[in-house]
């Protein structure tokens, strides 16, 4: 059992520690941003639109009732009348006073592809609200990385800032032996002291930073920061400087929405054909002497088949067209921009990587003067050729050198990571 519990305990631990990459943090960030909801919203939408559209070639069934009086009404000739009365017969004509109660059955027969236009326009609809939400959380992504690559300079400096003080520390207690031995005055160690609290106190704020840019990152992913440090991602250079940002996708679909409502706009200029039956109890009925020689309701039916077209459409075709063209040109505008500014940044990124490059081949080299000399200085601090300040000026440099070539390393790997974001690669 024991040996379960301490197999699970290292799975855990496995996992948390995985969760600690770039990568992972970039998943998890998306997965928990709150947008991330629209995307089931969209799919619900556009089931019900289509479901709607879809509709329409059910039979539509309509109940009316009404009851009326009229000024006047269909009645027999004064002279027929006058012979039918001499006959015995009464004849009064239909009453003024009248009611019917109906149902209407409409069947779809040719909409002129009007269903259809208003299925792919709610597809295209809800293609485009998906890529604008594509957009949205992709830039979650940099934001991510400036956290994640922040918490790792602060890493480095705080490491710099640690070797800083045990570099201050063991010479602060080889000065006091100086001093105790009568080597060194007050003054050595008072200098090696104070610039060991500077240090320490730099120590704190890079602590404090570090803090709460770790939990700037545990709220974007939602989860604690189990790991004391995050997984540095490996260097990978970027390969083809062919850009397949979401935006892209976004422009595609917006073209394939300006065409399905153009699709629209023609169906909409088709005439329409349905079957439609009606049945009512009422009076008059539709035999209209009946009704004249009998005030009682009747059953009542009828079929056909129905033309309807609205010649309006025609008079703004023209200009909802050049509606449509306006926007696809729009459209087209807004990619070339995009493509435009990409290829800028693509530039400016890839020199910014050329740079720190170079910077870095350097570094090595400057690191190992800079200890060397270093400790050339602390040998000859004790021989009395050098002063405790120009001792820890020698330290200070060291210092900078090793966080100028630790932070170099970070940058470059957030300028290849940028420049990948920046091609979506």
């Amino acid at each position: 059992m024991k040996h379960i519990c301490l197999l699970c305990g290292m799975m855990w631990l496995a996992f948390s520690a995985s969760a600690q990459s770039l990568d992972e943090c970039r998943r998890l960030a998306r997965e928990h941003y709150p947008e991330i909801r629209q995307y089931d919203l969209i799919t619900q939408t556009e089931l019900y639109n289509l479901s709607n559209a879809a509709k329409a070639w059910i039979p539509q069934i309509t109940i009316s009732g009404q009851t009326t009086y009229q000024s006047a009404a269909p009645t027999y000739p004064e002279a027929f009348s006058s012979m039918m009365q001499t006959n015995g017969i009464h004849m009064t004509g239909v009453q003024k006073d009248q009611y019917k109660i109906a149902v209407d059955v409409s069947q779809h027969i040719w909409d002129g592809g009007k269903s259809k236009a208003g299925r792919a326009l709610a597809k295209a609809e809800a293609e485009e609200l998906r890529r604008k939400t594509d957009v949205s959380l992709y830039d979650i992504q940099s934001r991510v990385d400036n956290i994640y690559f922040g918490i790792l300079l602060l890493d480095e400096r705080q490491a710099q800032t640690e070797a800083l003080i045990a570099l201050l520390e063991s010479n602060l207690a080889r000065m006091r032996t100086y001093y105790k031995n009568g080597v060194a005055m007050q003054t050595d160690v008072d200098i090696l002291e104070a610039e060991l609290l500077t240090a320490r106190q730099t120590l704190g704020q890079v602590e404090s930073s570090r803090s709460s840019y770790r939990r700037m990152l545990e709220i974007f992913i939602g989860q604690a920061l189990t790991s004391p440090r995050l997984e540095r991602p490996t260097m990978k250079d970027v390969g083809s400087r062919t850009s397949a940002r979401p935006e892209l996708a976004l422009f595609d679909a917006q073209t394939n929405k300006l065409e399905a409502q153009r699709k629209a706009i023609h169906a909409s200029l088709m005439p329409r054909f349905s079957a439609f039956a009606q049945g009512y109890y009422g009076y008059p009925g539709l035999d209209m002497f009946k009704s004249m020689t009998s005030s009682d309701g009747t059953l009542n039916a009828l079929v056909g088949l129905r033309m309807s077209w609205n010649i309006g459409t025609f008079y703004t075709k023209k200009n909802n067209l050049e509606k449509l063209n306006i926007a696809q040109k729009q459209i087209a505008v807004g990619r070339d921009i995009f493509l435009f500014n990409t290829e800028m940044q693509t530039i400016q990124e890839d020199g910014e990587i050329d740079r720190l490059r170079k910077a870095l081949e350097e570094d090595n080299r400057i690191v190992e003067l800079r200890q060397r000399v270093r400790k050339a200085a602390e040998s000859q601090l004790v021989n009395g050729v050098i002063d405790t300040t120009d001792l820890l000026r020698k330290i200070t440099d060291e210092t900078t050198a090793n966080l100028n070539r630790s932070t170099h390393e970070i940058e470059l790997l957030q300028a290849i990571y940028k420049l990948k974001t920046t091609l979506n690669q």
